[in-house]
This record gives structure tokens, C-alpha cells and sequence, in this order.
């Protein structure tokens, strides 16, 4: 086929360009040359295929059959320190490749990476593994368009120990380190013996000899002014915060700007660093303290005054967790530690009915996505309705909306909160505290409050959330029922539901927040609504499933857990009539070893009001370490004259 035969001229291209250097390959890593290294096809989908001249392992939409999609799976891993894969592959055609981490003995398996561009050669993705505790699989998703020439291939796998951000330039895939093409000016691959014995550029400093290789950028063909050259890292995959080093040289630094950037997935450019010396005839070596909470690229860029602007080299950049200057490193946007003090409102000196407590940060650019995070603990509060809450202000110090507020009983423990919120102009936070009367005043103590760029759901940890988790901040989750006019559905809201005394005032994880509920003006007696989940793997162990539920009504009906596997479903959980005013928390211990669905049921009670709502669900490695239910409050009150039921 057309297709294969581009696979095949591009395999002699990239065997001839992917020379390997002495790197140390961990368990994993695969050239697909005469097998496939302990990666096997799961048996559950289409098979992968090795090329008959070896090089490659291909899906093919030609091979398809009844079969929705290929997974490949790596023989079990077991990596304590941090790694990065590098990951050579090609998409011919229509599809997507996505890369999967699955940790031993949990129900689903966390995404990583996923590409769907197709391309006539040969790409390099790199990917971080943070550091594990225990054994892992990673899992290689091919879907292929169905229809002919659509196919995807591997060439290579290799899984390194370091960061992907780290790179000496002897490798010949430059690490995955691309230049951001521009016609006159670029970074080029300088060293090796074959170099112009006429040239003034430096011996590699990996080697320090003419035979090693580094980056570099020449005035020479500069013809405009200021043309610039960017050299661009792999995007980093999970949140890296220490000390990014590398070595530079600069010749006839007058007639050329060298800086270094930060640069995130909206495009926002952040400087990080810049030279405070002209031409060095030595390569110098930098070290600056990075913070990448979110997705990020580093970008090398050189700007030259005219063609006697000299050059720019780099070699062997490097990072190491651990900080290298003594302060806490580069802060994104805002960052506040009291350093053995912490900030305290309502004290008795201010400890008065009606008093308002503000604090307010600085005003921060609009059409960003921004990740607001902090600790509080709350002391002598016998209502915290309006102990602490967000606020978001303009520029004119008028109040937009709030965005969090206390959804727990009051607990003298330090709490950490994440906050994401969006704007479209120029905005503020603010913590407000309301003193009502004497005698429901409290304290209220903040601490280590920081604002990033992007959502907190992606800069928290080192994965993306697995199947199933949602707390419906930013939709659904994957999450679908079968809408069907004699039946009732379920409805995602913020705020009280419609119907009163019955429904939550707000969801569970902020307060003024997301939830699913069912609407029961909207159905008759007994109809049901049902929600399920993306499709669960299944595991050997335990399993655990958390979420939150609001059951209040004076009519209100059953919801109920079941297990969806096969053509069969098998009842988890259930709860029947009217439970709290306040949210409840439900834990289910259960197992199921083959692949299966989770389906949330809501089925209407006698009258109205009869709402019921879920948040907050979570999948874990079981058992359940609380067995039963807690009650958790939830809910506030705007108007302080409102009757509370």
C-alpha cells in the first residue's frame, strides 16, 4: 500500500538520521528490530503488527476488523526515579496515538499523551514519568480512521533516566528539542570533525573536543533587524519545580540578544533569564530556579542587530529537583508565604457584629485561566456560612462573583483549597470574612496563598485525572445517558435547584459550584434517570468508589449504584427516602476483574420535591478506608435574613 510505502522510506530515512549515542536505555525502551521487547497486543482489541524488515510496529485500518481500536502494552516497569520516554512515531493518514500509564493494581489507567496530527515522516514526542512506588505498564492507544491508508506506526521507544528537558545534542533527534523555522536566521548542530576548519565557533562542551555536538546560532545569513531564532523544549507532561542549568557561549554579544523563556499552552511568554555578561570566550555555565506547574516549553531565543551579530551556542542543559539559589525560585504571577507567620482575620479587636473582613490580590490579566491556591483554618465558628468565601472584583473594586466559600464544619486543622476561575477582563481575588453577631464570629487564619496560570485539575499532580473522576466543574467528564422522552435525565447545575425545600443550595467541592441532579417537576412517580461512567478496565484487588450525594425532600425517591458488565448489572449501593439537609459522603467497596461501567441511578419519588444531586466522584485503589458515610455540610447563605431549613 501507499501508505506502507511511505513508512518504508521513511524508516531508511530515520535509521539513517537516529544514529544512537551511548545512552543508558532503561526496561521499556524498544527498536522493534526482530521483536517487540515484551510488548504485547491486547488481546481484547486489534493486534499490532512488527514490519517484516522489523524497524516498526504498526496499526493498520486495514487490519481493523470488528475491533475499535489497537492497544499495545509494555511489559511491567517498575522506575523509582524519574524518566523520560521518547517516543518515535508516525500517523499516515486519519487517527490518534495516545499514551497511557497504568499503576498495578487500580481500576483505570491515567492519559499522558496523545496526538492526533497526521504527518508524511517520522515525529518525536517525549514524555516525563514521575517517579513511582510501585510497578506500572505504559499503554501505546492506536485508533486508525477506518478506510484505506489510514495506519499508525512505532519506530522507537526509549525510556531514559533524567528529565526531557535535559539534552547534550549528541543524539540526532536533538532530544525532541525543535527550531522554530525562520529563513534567514536558525539554530543549527555545531562540532564533529566535519565543521569549517575557517569557523571560530566553539569545541562541544559535553566532550570538549571537536568530535561532540552542541546548538548554535549564526549572524551570518541575518538580513533584517532583530531576526530572531527559537530553539523550543518538549512541553513538560507534569509539574516540575528546581534548578534548570545549561552552558552558553556569546561572540560579539553587542550585536545580539540572548533570552531565555517560559512559554505555556495559551502562548503566554515568560522571561526567566537573560545574560549579565557580553562575549564570553569560554562556555559559561547558568543555573536559574524554574517553577512548571502546567504544561511548558522552554524557549531559547537569539535576536541579532545585523550580520556582524556574532553567534549564540548551547550545550547540556540539565535540571535537578532541588533548588539552586536559596530563594523559593521563579513565582508564576503570585506567590505568599508568611514565613513562620501566617495572616488572621476577626480578632478581638475586630470581633464585631456586621464587620467585613477583605483581602484582596493584585489585579491580574483577563482571558486566562488562572489556579488559586491556599490553606485556611477556621477557629469558634458555630455557623461558617460566611466565615471565609472568594470573591472575584474588577478594576473598579465591584464585585463579580463569588467562587468558593466554606463547605466544611469548622476545624481548628490547616485545609488546602484550589480554585480555578476564568475572567474576560482585568480581575481580582478577595477573601471576604462577614461577622454576623458576636457569638457566631470566629477566626479565620490564611497561609501559603500562590496564583498560577491554567486549570488546577492539570497542574496539581503528575497525571490527568483517570476515568471517572469528575466533580463537574468544567463539564460532564465523560459521563452519558440515553435521553429518552419517558424518562428523566439528569441535569447539570450550579446554585439551588428550582423546587424549594428540596436540593442542595450549591454543590459540594466550592460551595457555588457544579453538580448533577435530577429534577423530579420534570418526571412522574418512579421514572428514573441514569448516568454512566467512561469504561472501566477492571482489577485484581479492591476497588473503591467515593462520592457525595444530597437526598432532602419530603418526597424524595431512591438512588442507587449498580455495576454495568457484559449484558448483566449488579446493585453496589442504594439509598431510599429523605437523608440530610446537608451533603452526605458515600464509600462502595467493590471488585470486578473485566472491563465494566459504574451507573449512577435517580429514580423520582412521590411528589416534587424529590431532587436529588451527586458530586465529587472519585475511583480508588481499595478498600475503602472508611467503610461507611460521613456527613460533610455544604451550602451558604446570601441574604443573612433567609430562613435556614
Amino acid at each position: 500500500t501507499s501508505a506502507m510505502s511511505l513508512l518504508h522510506f521513511s524508516t531508511l530515512l530515520a535509521v539513517a538520521l537516529l544514529v544512537r549515542a551511548q545512552t543508558q536505555l532503561l526496561r521499556g525502551s524498544c527498536s522493534f528490530e526482530s521483536d517487540s521487547c515484551g510488548y504485547t497486543s491486547d488481546p481484547a482489541y486489534a493486534a499490532w503488527t512488527i514490519n517484516q524488515e522489523g524497524r516498526f510496529i504498526i496499526a493498520e485500518s486495514s487490519s481493523f476488523g470488528e475491533k475499535e481500536k489497537y492497544v499495545l502494552v509494555s511489559p511491567e516497569l517498575e522506575l523509582r526515579d524519574w524518566s523520560c520516554v521518547r517516543l518515535v512515531y508516525q500517523i499516515s493518514g486519519s487517527g490518534s496515538l495516545q499514551l497511557h500509564l497504568r499503576p498495578e493494581g487500580e481500576n483505570f489507567d491515567y492519559t499522558l499523551w496523545t496526538a492526533d496530527k497526521p504527518s508524511d515522516s517520522w515525529l518525536i514526542a517525549s514524555v516525563d514519568i514521575r517517579n513511582m512506588s510501585g510497578a506500572y505498564q505504559l499503554l501505546f492507544d492506536a485508533k486508525p480512521r477506518r478506510g484505506m491508508g489510514n495506519s499508525i506506526a512505532l519506530f522507537e521507544i526509549h525510556i531514559i533516566p533524567g528529565y526531557c528537558i535535559e539534552c547534550n545534542f549528541e543524539e540526532h533527534h536533538l532530544c525532541g528539542y525543535s527550531n522554530q523555522w525562520n529563513p534567514n536566521v536558525n539554530w543549527y548542530v555545531g562540532g564533529s570533525l566535519a565543521r569549517d576548519p575557517q569557523s571560530n565557533l566553539p569545541d562541544d562542551h559535553t566532550m570538549n573536543n571537536e568530535r561532540g555536538h552542541y546548538m548554535y546560532v549564526d549572524s551570518v545569513y541575518a538580513k533584517r533587524f532583530q531576526e530572531v531564532a527559537k530553539l523550543v523544549s518538549p512541553m513538560t507532561i507534569t509539574s516540575m519545580a528546581g534548578c534548570l542549568s545549561f552552558y552558553y557561549q556569546r561572540d560579539q554579544a553587542i550585536g545580539n540578544f540572548f533570552s531565555v523563556f517560559t512559554k505555556d499552552q495559551l502562548g503566554h511568554y515568560d522571561e526567566i533569564w537573560r545574560p549579565d555578561v557580553y562575549a564570553t570566550t569560554d562556555w559559561k555555565l547558568v543555573q536559574v530556579d524554574i517553577k512548571a506547574p502546567h504544561p511548558l516549553e522552554m524557549v531559547f531565543e537569539v535576536a541579532f542587530n545585523s550580520p556582524r551579530g556574532g553567534y549564540v551556542a548551547l550545550d547540556d542543559i540539565s535540571f535537578s529537583p532541588e533548588f539552586c539559589h536559596t530563594e523559593t525560585g521563579q513565582c508564576a504571577f503570585m506567590s505568599i508565604t508568611f514565613t513562620g507567620s501566617f495572616l488572621l482575620a476577626n480578632t478581638r479587636h475586630t470581633s464585631r457584629p456586621g464587620y467585613v473582613g477583605h483581602l484582596f490580590g493584585p489585579s491580574l490579566p483577563g482571558n486566562h485561566k488562572y489556579c488559586l491556591r491556599f490553606y485556611y483554618a477556621l477557629h469558634g465558628f458555630m455557623k461558617i456560612d460566611n466565615a471565609l468565601a472568594l470573591y472575584v472584583y474588577d478594576e473598579n473594586n465591584i464585585a463579580q462573583e463569588k467562587i468558593w466559600t466554606v463547605s466544611e464544619r469548622s476545624k481548628d486543622v490547616w485545609t488546602e483549597v484550589e480554585v480555578t476561575y476564568l475572567k474576560p477582563m482585568p480581575a481580582k481575588v478577595a477573601f471576604v470574612s462577614i461577622c454576623r453577631n458576636f457569638w457566631d464570629c470566629g477566626l479565620v487564619s490564611l497561609d501559603d496563598i500562590s496564583v498560577t496560570l491554567g486549570d488546577c485539575r492539570v497542574t496539581t499532580g503528575p497525571l490527568n485525572p483517570p476515568p471517572g473522576h469528575c466533580n463537574f466543574e468544567t463539564g460532564d467528564c465523560g459521563y452519558t445517558q440515553k435521553k429518552k422522552a419517558k424518562k428523566g435525565h439528569w441535569l447539570r447545575i450550579r446554585g439551588h435547584t428550582p423546587t424549594s425545600y428540596t436540593g442542595p443550595k450549591g454543590d459540594h467541592t466550592l460551595g457555588v459550584g457544579y453538580y448533577m441532579y435530577i429534577e423530579a417537576s420534570h418526571m412522574l412517580p418512579k421514572q428514573s434517570a441514569r448516568l454512566m461512567s467512561t469504561e472501566l478496565r477492571g482489577s485484581s484487588g479492591p476497588q473503591c468508589l467515593i462520592f457525595f450525594y444530597h437526598m432532602y425532600g419530603s418526597g424524595t425517591g431512591t438512588l442507587s449504584v449498580l455495576l454495568h458488565k457484559g449484558d448483566r448489572e449488579r446493585l453496589l449501593w442504594t439509598r431510599q427516602g429523605e437523608q440530610s439537609v446537608s451533603w452526605m459522603k458515600a464509600t462502595v467497596d467493590y471488585e470486578c476483574y473485566t472491563r465494566h461501567w459504574i451507573i449512577f441511578e435517580g429514580i423520582r419519588g412521590s411528589s416534587i420535591r424529590s431532587d436529588i444531586a451527586i458530586d465529587e466522584i472519585v475511583f480508588k485503589k481499595g478498600p475503602c478506608n472508611d467503610p461507611g458515610d460521613s456527613i460533610s455540610y455544604s451550602g451558604f447563605s446570601e441574604n443573612f435574613n433567609e430562613i435556614e431549613y
